[in-house]
């Protein structure tokens, strides 16, 4: 299946937002090096803990701020909304191609999130040194999207290539700098 197809995809960021929500979630990136912004993201949070507009803009704060366990904790509540409403198994692990068609069916382009939320999560696991799952979760990705529209393979290939590098640096100290 092509992920780049997007006739009649419905985006995360179509939802119907409240004027509350949508002006806290403003004025947090008008902020954003204060800490100010921080709680409107928060409060935004609280008022519509499953809008997927402000689980995206919470993510990006701590990403960017370099917060990775939090980013990595609103990735993982992220998947869990948006794999509720594709109605996904409960856990990744468990998500099979058939899956995936099933989910195209109600929208296309919540199913590209997931998966684009499914890389960037095993990323920061891959970041934070929990590289069993990251590794496991890009494997993941890579299965289901066999086109690599979503670009698992290449972080993938990174991570293996580093694995093999740090094998020959312990057997051949000497290819170290």
């Amino acid at each position: 299946m092509d992920l780049l197809d997007f006739e009649q995809a419905e985006l995360y960021f179509d939802e119907p937002i409240s004027e509350e929500v949508e002006h806290l979630v403003a004025m947090a990136a008008a902020n954003y090096g204060n800490e100010d912004a921080e709680l409107m993201l928060l409060r935004a949070n609280f008022i519509a803990p499953q809008h997927l507009v402000v689980l995206v803009a919470l993510y990006r704060y701590y990403f960017y701020q370099h917060r990775l366990e939090d980013a990595l904790l609103v990735a993982e509540s992220t998947l869990a909304v948006v794999g509720r409403r594709l109605e996904f198994p409960d856990t990744w692990r468990y998500l099979r191609e058939a899956n995936v068609g099933e989910g195209v069916m109600r929208s296309m382009g919540l199913v590209r999130f997931y998966l684009m939320l499914l890389k960037a999560t095993g990323y920061i696991h891959l970041r934070l040194g929990q590289f069993a799952t990251g590794k496991a979760m890009l494997e993941k990705l890579v299965e289901l999207d066999s086109h690599d529209r979503i670009g698992g393979k290449a972080l993938l290939d990174v991570l293996h290539q580093s694995m093999i590098n740090e094998i020959n640096a312990e057997r051949n100290p000497k290819w170290t700098n």
